[in-house]
């Protein structure tokens, strides 16, 4: 599957604002920007394995495209929501447990990089990855 293998982040557009959109204070930003994130993706079918570490924690995610399942940011929010695959493109709708507001992610390949698109609150973001 295209999204399948191991991706180390490279770089972030706007990922400071978005952080601060979403209420993480300014040392947790600070961090997070330098977080060495690496993801490891495996995809069967409408099931996919996520394994995200980085510098601050490592975490196992399992979900079904259109099955709603809940998980939780590195700062500690919660979300509930689904991932659905639109054309080649991943995409996750998610509403924060404690204000109610829409989180909206997308991972896509674009050039050979994964890049993983955010909007919060009319802020965009981006982090992209490349293969490791």
């Amino acid at each position: 599957m295209a999204f399948d293998g191991t991706w180390k982040i490279d770089r972030n557009e706007n990922y400071d604002k978005f952080m601060e959109k979403m209420g993480i204070n300014l040392m947790k930003r600070k961090l997070a920007e330098h977080d060495n994130l690496k993801l490891i993706i495996e995809q069967s079918g409408d099931k996919f394995s996520i394994k995200e570490s980085s510098t601050f924690r490592t975490k196992d995610i399992e979900f079904t495209l259109g099955v709603q399942f809940d998980y939780s940011l590195a700062d500690g929010t919660e979300l509930t929501g689904t991932w659905a695959m639109e054309g080649d493109v991943l995409k996750g709708i998610f509403t924060r447990k404690d204000n109610g507001k829409i989180l909206t992610t997308t991972r896509a390949l674009v050039g050979g990089e994964l890049v993983q698109s955010y909007n919060y609150e009319g802020v965009d973001a981006k982090r992209i990855f490349k293969k490791a």
